[in-house]
């Protein structure tokens, strides 16, 4: 039997333990019960800066579609795609021929590859933003967008995963339509205060 204050004690350790499950809510809300979940789910932690650098490169991928989960089901060229328990790896044709899908617009290969180390047993939201993580980080960029928000510096080191990222000297590193570092900028500032207000 518990006394008093070990009662106490137990009762605001379980609403800590709430609040943290708020906020994570918060934070990470594409989280599907209906697919499978390994440990490797949360491998990078979703913090306000990386939700709001990930919603930047949806809007920069023209997947950004108001914040809805539609954006994960994205062909490249705007088509969609209903199954989400693998990359689709369908070749669209039109300025360019891509098989590029989801809400980061991953190609087959990256897929694959990211899929793997991360151990992801699906293409749901949850995994797809996982998976940009890593690639934000293979780039070198996630420290710099922890320490200081999404710098031109940030968006230079993503321009090669990104085509739509710009380069220091504003351009595409694949000669692609591009935003511009202001644009981004405007867009993950913006995006950030709404997650810090708990919009």
């Amino acid at each position: 039997m518990l006394c008093m204050g070990q009662s106490l004690q137990a009762e605001r350790s379980i609403e800590r333990e709430q609040q943290q499950r708020t906020v994570a809510q918060a934070l990470n809300p594409h989280r599907s019960t209906a697919t499978s979940t390994g440990p490797s789910d949360a491998a990078y932690a979703i913090t306000p800066e990386r939700r709001a650098l990930l919603n930047t490169i949806r809007y920069a991928e023209g997947t950004w579609k108001e914040g809805k989960d539609l954006g994960y089901r994205i062909l490249y060229g705007g088509g969609q795609f209903q199954d989400l328990s693998r990359h689709p790896d369908r070749v669209v044709v039109k300025r360019y021929a891509s098989a590029a899908a989801g809400a980061y617009q991953f190609l087959p290969g990256t897929w694959r590859d990211v899929s793997r180390n991360l151990d992801l047993p699906s293409f749901a939201p949850e995994h797809q933003d996982q998976a940009a993580l890593h690639l934000v980080k293979k780039r070198g960029a996630l420290q710099e967008v922890d320490r200081n928000g999404l710098t031109k510096t940030a968006m230079n080191s993503l321009a090669p995963e990104w085509a739509s990222f710009p380069t220091h000297a504003g351009h595409s590193a694949y000669g692609q339509p591009v935003k511009t570092h202001a644009e981004l900028l405007a867009f993950y500032n913006d995006n950030l205060n709404q997650l810090r207000q708990g919009a």
